[in-house]
């Protein structure tokens, strides 16, 4: 399982140019060890870029393989899946099995997955337009918020235009240096608000929740009023607003729509999680009447289907699937045998060793040792641990794993909570500010816990 902090990403390198081996050593910086799944997860990948240099009629019979993680929770696996999409650039979503319910009762529907995965590709391709019109976005509000400061003159006899054409120009590039310098942000300045858009409705019927863009203003134009409203604001939130407009004045939506619709169809990668939960035959009665049904319903997804969505009909057909469950009750085989045909690449992970803990600890590049130095660096301490104290803080996760829930390296987070408590509570009043972490403190701190034979009141 990885440990990483946000907004600790690396620029990432062209796809195209990666081997499954470096697909692997990517994955191999944020999840430790599993490195069947590793190599499942990069022969997918690489396939899907050897399958886009084909010619159409030949790709167009290439299916992804769908692949089926089987292990215990906290070993990686969906991290494994977080970390393939984020290293393709491609739409990724993360769903619970168990969230679904069979067409006819209350719940969601499985097509909605596919829905939330489009509109993930709009917010990526959007942000991937801003990015590519910010610079112009930022110019135009600057030319709009000047025009404001200083209003051009009025028409002058001809002989003199030059003149006022040439202090009116001298004029706006002392206003525009003291604008970039930040030298006006305070003042105020009369600006255009327009009404933002209605919110969505959400419309029940007999096969779920449907999502569906009304736009009421066009409809009631006069209970709306769709007039822009002026109002007062500082020059600071002024430029923001200004620039805000100019950015969805530049970007198409229309074609933002068409190329994430594409991006999911050829690229999207959904993670269905905990499908163990719909495993397993009809008892005919209680809370799980509906499992083989979902099970029935997910079925023509992972198969291929298309999907009617807010912005169009989505082919699944070339979505990678990546499911995952622990299936320690039930087994793979308790699936219908129509899915378990669509999920042909399986790979079990490994239950996490004490070796593996410690590399947990200090590997990944935001590792969870890291993590707790860097939080506590922002009060001056500077917090070390020594080889032997990440051993015995790893041997301590395996010990509760075994007494208790095995829940993989996430015990490393209750186990680092209950360490640190003591520093993290005194920190901003240690005298000491350097604080080294040995075997014996670990000892100190986590035997009490380890003993007790009551260890939930102590580790969740």
């Amino acid at each position: 399982m990885a440990i990483y902090l946000p907004g600790a990403v690396d620029e990432a390198p062209a796809l195209d140019e990666l081997t499954p081996r470096e697909i692997v050593a990517e994955l191999d910086k944020h999840v430790v060890g599993q490195n069947d799944a590793k190599r499942a997860v990069a022969i997918a990948l690489r396939n899907r870029i050897r399958r886009q240099k084909l010619a159409p009629e030949v790709a167009e019979e290439i299916l992804p393989k769908n692949i089926l993680m089987i292990g215990p929770t906290g070993v990686g696996k969906t991290e494994i899946a977080r970390r393939l999409a984020r290293l393709s650039n491609s739409p990724f979503l993360k769903v619970e099995a168990s969230k679904f319910t069979e067409v006819g009762y209350v719940g969601r529907d499985v097509e909605s997955m596919i829905r939330d995965l489009v509109e993930i590709a709009i917010d990526m391709v959007r942000e991937e337009r801003l990015d590519e019109v910010a610079e112009k976005a930022e110019s135009a509000a600057e030319e709009r918020l000047l025009d404001m400061l200083v209003p051009p003159p009025p028409p002058s006899p001809a002989s003199t235009d030059g003149d006022h054409n040439e202090s009116y120009a001298r004029t706006r590039d002392k206003f525009r240096q003291q604008l970039r310098d930040g030298k006006l942000d305070e003042r105020l300045v009369e600006i255009e608000v327009r009404d933002r858009d209605m919110p969505r409705f959400e419309i029940f019927t007999s096969t779920g929740v449907e999502e569906m863009g009304i736009n009421v203003k066009d409809m009631l134009p006069g209970l709306f009023g769709g007039k822009p409203k002026k109002r007062k604001a500082r020059v600071a939130e002024a430029i923001e607003h200004l620039i805000q407009e100019e950015e969805q004045r530049l970007i198409d939506m229309d074609q933002v729509t068409r190329i994430a619709v594409e991006r999911v169809e050829q690229s999207g990668i959904v993670f269905l999680d905990e499908l163990d939960k719909i495993a397993g035959r009809e008892s005919g009665h209680g809370p799980d009447v509906s499992r083989e049904g979902v099970q029935r319903d997910v079925l023509p997804i992972v198969e291929g289907t298309t999907v009617n969505t807010r912005y169009g009909m989505v082919r699944t057909d070339y979505i990678l699937f990546i499911a995952a469950g622990a299936f320690h009750v039930s087994k793979p085989s308790d699936l219908i045998p129509e899915l378990q045909g669509r999920f042909p690449i399986r790979v079990e992970l490994q239950s996490l060793s004490v070796e593996d803990f410690v590399r947990i600890l200090q590997e990944p590049k935001s590792a969870l040792v890291k993590q707790y130095a860097a939080l506590l660096e922002t009060e001056g301490i500077k917090l070390s641990f020594a080889d032997e104290a990440l051993q015995e803080i790893a041997r301590y996760a395996a010990v509760v794993n075994e007494q208790t829930e095995n829940i993989g390296a996430r015990r490393l987070h209750t186990i680092m909570e209950r360490l640190l408590d003591e520093i993290s509570f005194e920190g901003p009043d240690l005298k000491k500010k350097t604080v080294r972490i040995d075997a014996a403190y670990v000892q100190k701190r986590l035997a009490d816990v380890v003993k007790n034979q009551d260890l939930s009141r102590y580790i969740l």
